[in-house]
């Protein structure tokens, strides 16, 4: 490619955000100050990873990114030993995470690693279920220590059992203590994420690269049908609430269900008859851990759970309920997914010429199924529960900051804090109660608080370029093709997309998420509350999808997302919902409005706007 996209380095400061930098760690700046890391920051290719973070980064929830910036990039280079690949890494511009494949460029070096990786990911391969049994474990084991953590207002004087035990330590220690495990959980927790992670998609990349040398041409549509229809426990949440649903029909409370609005007029009628009682037992059986699933990908402090929040799984349940009673299908068809995912198998499967690419066929497929369940799984326990209960707890430090004056309001301020900034907050509190003088903090924060606010709205205001630096001539990276939905083409569609006027685009490419051609009015979505106003048979038009959303995907057509790939989560759970999709068209929600006709071709990712809405 010829062209490039513009210097990271040239990126200009929004208007009225001057400072900005001090809400995000130093180490994420791009910066002209060391000539060694400027040439390597210019001469990179850096994408915006819109898959994660369709919005921009409150000072604390960047923690997790963080957090996956270690783990993914350790796995890589310094455990697995991944013959081509070091780690991925990350800037922030204007409140927006960039992210770069870091390469190894001497193939010499390429080579001394096989035969360790081989050692190592091979070990994990052969001995797959056995270790992802114990992973699931010490992942729960962690949830009940992260469960454990409370946070409560330090006392006016000790109990009398700090002498009479000798404990030797203050409530102010145990509280500044307590911060550190919970962030130490948290960076555990995502130690424990990628583990098997970057072997799961290895092994998707693997099968992909192995079948399009047997069958060259095969379309990726085609390709993610034959690792699908697998039973996993990240559609468990829904599964629950059919099971709600049908259990109000089987035993008559349907309609009191039906006619309340709110979940807690709902809980406080059916509180009052006996049928009602058995179901709000089961409902309590579910709750945990069920309804600990985000309402979005679990990445924000915003996107709370079920359990937050009754009221979303109390509509949920009420369209089940609908639907049930219409006669239609809920949940996901998995028996016509494997007898579709079994016939494809079956035709391609004749077509092999050779024992050795049969053998090759086979392995990869069989690889690629066995690690299908965690490469889903794990979203739940990690994305989903434990960081559903760990937004919490810090929520519990906020409501501390809060009545010590700190801050204004426990719900919304201490997000605008760094992880690092609410430490030395704690210290600056349980300093002044052990002395006891006033803390500075309550002169401090409030005003700091308020301004990182103001320049956070105008972060909100600016559209993040898909990429800046110097893109290579044709993308190879796997997971940023598969994962990310960066391809050659799409780099070619970015750099164009300055001189197009996008006013008149009426065409957008992606990348085919789940099969099938479809047409239909849209319905933008930006967030889950929203989902109550689509109607039946409208495509859903939303930066990403969560597997939250999955009992509205009975009402709609198909769907289509700004950001990923095909091997996304998002593309995973349309495709296990029968739903056609496309992904990764980067900016459907900017083109497309409400109300306009549009087709969406699942299996060649193009998107066409035939009619805007009047």
């Amino acid at each position: 490619m010829a062209k490039t996209f513009m210097d990271p380095h040239d990126v200009p400061t929004i208007s009225g955000t001057e400072g900005w930098e001090r809400m995000y760690p130093y180490q994420y700046q791009f910066s002209k100050e060391d000539p060694e890391r400027t040439k390597f920051e210019s001469s990179q290719i850096w994408y915006y990873d819109g898959l994660h973070y369709p919005e921009p980064h409150y000072p604390f929830d960047l923690f997790w990114d963080e957090a996956w910036f270690l783990a993914l990039s350790q796995y890589n280079s310094r455990i697995f030993m991944v013959p081509p690949a070091m780690g991925i890494d990350h800037r922030i511009i204007n409140g927006y995470v960039y992210i770069t494949p870091v390469g190894i460029p001497d193939p010499n070096e390429v080579g001394k690693r096989v035969p360790l990786f081989m050692e190592r990911a091979g070990y994990y391969y052969q001995n797959w279920d056995t270790l992802f049994g114990k992973w699931k474990k010490k992942v729960t084991a962690l949830i009940e220590q992260l469960e454990a953590v409370n946070f409560p207002e330090l006392p006016e004087m000790e109990d009398i059992s700090v002498v009479l035990e000798g404990k030797g330590v203050s409530s102010g220690y145990e509280l500044l203590k307590r911060y550190d495990d919970l962030i130490n959980m948290g960076l555990l927790n995502w130690q424990y994420h990628f583990e098997f992670l970057n072997l799961g998609y290895a092994a998707y990349v693997t099968f992909i690269n192995t079948t399009n040398q047997i069958f060259p041409g095969i379309p990726m549509s085609t390709l993610t049908k034959m690792v699908s229809g697998i039973d996993v426990i990240m559609y468990k949440p829904d599964a629950e609430l059919i099971r709600l649903a049908t259990l109000a029909i089987d035993v008559g409370i349907d309609e009191l269900i039906l006619k309340t609005s709110k979940a807690r007029e709902a809980m406080d009628e059916l509180a009052k008859h006996p049928s009602g009682k058995e179901w709000l037992a089961e409902m309590e059986k579910a709750r945990y851990p069920w309804f600990y699933i985000s309402t979005g990908t679990g990445w924000y402090h915003t996107h709370i759970s079920w359990n937050d929040n009754l009221d979303i799984p109390f509509d949920s349940i009420r369209m089940h309920i609908k639907s049930l009673k219409e006669g239609k299908e809920v949940g996901r068809p998995t028996e016509k997914l494997i007898k579709e995912r079994d016939r494809i198998v079956e035709e391609y499967r004749k077509l092999i010429k050779t024992d050795d690419d049969r053998e090759a066929f086979e392995q990869g497929l069989a690889v690629s199924r066995t690690v299908f369940p965690y490469v889903e799984d794990h979203l739940f326990y990690i994305e989903h529960w434990f960081h559903s209960i760990f937004w919490a707890k810090i929520r519990q430090i906020g409501a501390i900051f809060q009545n010590a004056g700190f801050i204004e309001n426990a719900d919304t301020d201490i997000w605008f804090m760094k992880r690092d900034e609410i430490k030395q907050a704690l210290w600056d509190y349980v300093t002044a109660w052990a002395t006891g003088v006033k803390p500075r903090g309550p002169s401090y924060w409030p005003k700091e608080i308020a301004w990182r606010k103001g320049v956070y709205e105008k972060f909100k205001e600016w559209t993040p370029p898909p990429a800046l630096g110097v893109p290579p001539d044709v993308v190879t990276e796997p997971f940023t093709i598969v994962l990310w939905g960066v391809t050659t083409d799409v780099l070619s569609e970015w750099l164009k997309g300055g001189e197009e006027g996008e006013g008149e685009q009426n065409t957008i490419q992606g990348s085919p998420g789940s099969s099938g051609i479809v047409e239909g009015r849209a319905r933008v979505l930006k967030n889950v509350q929203e989902l109550a106003d689509l109607r039946e048979g409208e495509i859903l038009v939303a930066t990403t999808t969560s597997p939250s959303w999955a009992p509205a995907f009975v009402k709609i057509g198909g769907a289509v997302t700004d950001v990923g790939g095909p091997m996304c989560h998002a593309a995973i759970v349309c495709r296990e919902y029968g739903l056609p999709t496309v992904v990764g068209t980067g900016k459907a929600t900017h083109l497309i409005k409400t109300g306009d006709l549009i087709k969406i071709d699942g299996d060649s990712g193009l998107v066409t706007i035939l009619e805007r809405a009047k």
